[in-house]
């Protein structure tokens, strides 16, 4: 009887282990997927491979993509490179704006419409142009206003030393320049006063849009017999740097008119329009 209960306990002992090893011997199950919305894992490199290159902080504190960079690459940090010297915007080596900017004083006022009661329409456009050799400098009405002429200003001016676009000359500079200035126009009579009040009522930075003094001539029109027979100034205006272009539309189409423009040494009237031609 005891032999019988020995072999019943070998044979449960060994049945139990061939279950163990048995479960042992079974391959491990996968792990299971990431909760929905949590990031999957990332696998080490292995070895020898390069890390993946890491976002580096933009000025504003966020990443930027590595291999990138920010506000185009430019150095000025503007995300546009700066003009040579002499292109548009972007003054030359001598300080002086470009030959190929504008050169008709900055911010051109709006044409001058009209609309007289006869039923003509007169429009009044440019007449603020300037030379291209005076790089956008109204050296007609200076030189008017300074009793000279246009040439002998020109040649006082070609030995003055111009601040760059945006700045101011230093002391030094300005007093090289006023003496420039004397050399040539003192022998006309201008004094030194009379110089900067020219000068600084003329004074402009058409860089930033702005417009020398002016006043825009006003106009109507002379009709007799319901015909179109002239252009009467109603004001004259003043700051006129060239001809301006005289159109007058009517019932009968358009027509186009001559003006003249005088110049003097008194503000309120140098650069104004005289007269106006029927063509």
């Amino acid at each position: 009887m005891m032999k019988k209960t020995l072999l019943a306990t070998c044979g449960l002992l060994i049945a139990a282990s061939a279950c163990i090893v048995a479960q042992a011997a079974s391959p491990s199950p996968s792990p299971s997927a990431p909760p929905s919305g949590a990031p999957a894992a990332t696998a080490a490199p292995a070895a020898g491979q390069a890390k993946p290159p890491q976002a580096a902080p933009g000025p504003d504190g966020g990443r930027r993509p590595a291999g990138q960079q920010g506000q185009g690459g430019c150095s000025n940090q503007d995300g546009a490179q700066k003009p040579a010297p002499g292109q548009a915007g972007q003054p030359g080596p001598s300080g002086q704006p470009p030959q190929g900017g504008p050169q008709s004083g900055g911010g051109q006022p709006p044409a001058q419409v009209t609309n007289d009661p006869s039923g003509y329409t007169i429009t009044i456009t440019d007449g603020y142009n300037t030379d291209p050799i005076d790089h956008g400098r109204p050296v007609v009405l200076i030189a008017s206003a300074l009793g000279v002429p246009t040439e002998v200003f020109r040649e006082a001016f070609s030995g003055v030393t111009p601040a760059g676009a945006g700045s101011s000359p230093t002391d030094e500079q300005a007093r090289s320049n006023k003496a420039a200035l004397l050399k040539v126009l003192a022998p006309y009579g201008i004094t030194n006063d009379r110089l900067d009040e020219v000068s600084n009522y003329y004074r402009y930075a058409g860089s930033k849009g702005e417009m020398w003094k002016y006043t825009a001539a006003s106009v109507k029109a002379i009709v007799k017999d319901g015909a179109l027979t002239g252009v009467e100034i109603v004001n004259a205006g003043a700051g006129y740097s060239s001809t301006p272009t005289v159109t007058i539309t009517g019932p009968n189409g358009t027509v186009t008119a001559t003006a003249t423009v005088k110049y003097t040494q008194d503000f309120a009237t140098n650069g104004s329009i005289s007269a106006i031609t029927l063509k």
